[in-house]
């Protein structure tokens, strides 16, 4: 067999092993951390479960890590004003919005994952979008049976209540050292001045495929922005979008009241239930719409790393501990078995489990009880960990109840099968105070519903749900329902070292491989030794299911493809991986900075 390249890390595998030991204590962490969310600062920042002594004045730097080096521009200008991390992924999303409209902004949400160097503490703003109020759970049935897919997604039964634009405002409450008004100048200039059409948005365009999947040629907003005079947008065309400098210049002159309220509220609302298959939304689940201020998920690794993300709704608290606590015991710990292939296999086999738990209990915790702390609790890890299916095995969730002595939680909910289509985008800050900003921000799959109003696109985030709101006689957790979040793969996340600092900034887009992708990440540099870039550039291997699908067009990816077959697992080879990971590592002597090159992304310091 051969020796597999994308595992190697420092002098050989052995020198980078961490002890069998290597387990989350994760459940007290979660438990101080909800006890810390009740005592929340009225400015909105929760307690982290960090240490409290007074940190270090930052020397490191700053810098700034997204898709699109136009809106790393205007997140550097922002620092250079003396803005903070959120003001400066703020006027990062608005030009994103703009320029890379097939990912995100402002008709979508996000969830932000905010580090204050000053206070130790973590904040987690959840604005993602909200089902309208009159939504139940058969929302996307029709005559007993579920919608199809690509039926539901494009419609205007898709779209959720934006939280985007409330994200902005409530965290720049929080954490913004600029003028509210200054940080949308940058996408304001760019939306009236032009810019260019970039590769990667010219290709979807013109990409038979997506053409035919969307309506962007149909409707007449999109139709007449993407496809002028019937073909799509060309690489170079300088592109203006007035309505959407005017929709920017709306907000920044009066907050979000200009987009939940008036002419654009009402843009909205008429454009998803004049559609030909209509949603239900109502201005007053546009006025109603609030960001939650949640407490970070944070797991601890013996090593005294600690790994925080977003919580339920979000997948990425739970799942980027689950993996990264399953890998450690899953890792050989003989040194005669210590192959890059044993360890190739632990990261399978540990993603596999975590999905599988992912997909049958993570919803919104404020409707449903979804058992967070549980399933990152080291000793239910030990017991799941036995349960790594074999290569030819079909997944199957396990249950924290009854590892932890107490009631089965499996039969609780029915199986989930639910589809995360790829789209979404990233952004990895740090300012030169040392604070910091993960924020994953979506209109879920590629252009959203095709649906454009007022310069931007409406999200079709209500597809996240559960089609199927049950499965036989049981509940489905992540049903549709009124005012409820539907489940996310979104890992915005952020991990601090030993002695509590800032160590390492990231995230990625792509759908439900999401959790693998910013894995990837985890695992590479924290276990594998890699810099930052060179965990972004591993093949991206992705464990759901009952198949392991693995990126072949990429140094190393075929023969991971080729180990994993010979192990009896189901391989599918993949290419044109939609990740996007951006991340920033804190060295010694400064940042170390990573872009995925599988997007038109770049990692750039404050000079």
């Amino acid at each position: 067999m051969r020796r597999l390249p994308i595992l190697l890390a420092c002098m050989g595998l052995s020198a980078c092993a961490p002890g069998e030991d290597a387990t989350f204590n994760a459940s007290e962490e979660a438990r101080r951390a909800a006890e810390a969310a009740d005592a929340a600062r009225m400015a909105g920042t929760e307690q982290d479960p960090a240490e409290t002594a007074a940190p270090e004045v930052w020397t490191r730097g700053a810098m700034v890590a997204a898709a699109d080096p136009r809106a790393v521009e205007a997140g550097l200008d922002m620092l250079r004003q003396g803005g903070s991390a959120v003001d400066a992924a703020i006027a990062v999303h608005a030009v994103l919005g703009l320029v890379e409209p097939q990912s995100s902004g402002i008709g979508g949400g996000a969830f932000m994952v905010y580090y204050d160097h000053d206070r130790d503490e973590i904040t987690v703003f959840d604005g993602r979008e909200t089902a309208p109020a009159s939504t139940t759970p058969d929302h996307f049935m029709k005559d007993g049976k579920p919608l199809g897919f690509l039926e539901a997604w494009q419609s205007g039964k898709a779209v959720g209540v934006p939280g985007q634009i409330a994200l902005y405002k409530t965290s720049h409450d929080a954490a913004g050292k600029l003028d509210w008004d200054a940080l949308f100048q940058p996408a304001i200039q760019l939306a009236e001045e032009g810019f260019e059409v970039s590769p990667r948005l010219a290709n979807l365009l013109a990409n038979p495929r997506l053409r035919g999947a969307t309506r962007l040629d149909d409707l007449p907003a999109s139709s007449a922005y993407f496809y002028p005079d019937g073909e799509p947008l060309p690489v170079g065309f300088l592109r203006t979008n007035p309505d959407y400098a005017d929709t920017l210049k709306a907000i920044a002159a009066s907050g979000p009241s200009a987009f939940y309220e008036g002419e654009v509220a009402e843009a909205i609302v008429n454009a998803v239930n004049g559609d030909a298959s209509p949603g239900n939304m109502t201005l007053e689940d546009l006025a109603a719409y609030s960001v939650k201020l949640r407490p970070a998920l944070c797991g601890k690794r013996a090593d005294d790393y600690r790994i925080c993300s977003a919580p339920p709704p979000s997948s990425g608290g739970v799942t980027q501990n689950m993996i990264m606590g399953l890998y450690d015991l899953l890792e050989p710990t003989d040194e005669a078995e210590m192959t890059e292939e044993a360890y190739l296999k632990a990261y399978v086999d540990a993603q596999r489990l975590a999905y599988a738990d992912r997909d049958h209990y993570v919803a919104d915790a404020d409707f449903v009880p979804v058992p967070s702390k549980d399933l990152i609790d080291p000793a239910y890890l030990r017991v799941r960990a036995t349960e790594a299916f074999a290569p030819d095995g079909a997944s199957f969730p396990g249950d924290p109840g009854l590892a932890l002595g107490r009631d089965p939680m499996r039969p609780l909910w029915g199986e989930d099968a639910t589809e995360h289509a790829p789209g979404t985008t990233h952004i990895s800050i740090i300012d030169s105070d040392g604070n910091a900003v993960s924020m994953t921000a979506t209109v879920e799959a590629a252009f959203g519903t095709s649906i454009m109003v007022k310069g931007f696109l409406l999200n079709n985030q209500m597809t996240d749900f559960s089609r199927q709101p049950t499965k036989g006689t049981k509940p489905v957790a992540n049903a549709p329902g009124p005012l409820k979040r539907p489940r996310s793969s979104m890992s915005p996340t952020l991990v601090f070292d030993p002695d509590g600092d800032l160590f390492m900034v990231t995230g990625s887009p792509g759908g439900n491989a999401i959790v693998a992708y910013v894995s990837k990440t985890l695992v590479g540099v924290l276990e594998w030794g890699k810099s930052a870039q060179e965990a972004i550039d591993l093949p991206n291997i992705i464990a759901r299911g009952d198949t392991v699908g693995v990126e072949i067009n990429v140094p190393g990816g075929m023969e991971a493809a080729e180990a994993l077959r010979e192990m009896g697992y189901n391989v599918e080879e993949r290419e044109g991986e939609n990740s996007g990971l951006h991340v920033i590592v804190v060295r010694e002597d400064g940042l170390e900075g990573g872009a995925d090159p599988r997007r038109e992304g770049v990692a750039k310091p404050l000079e």
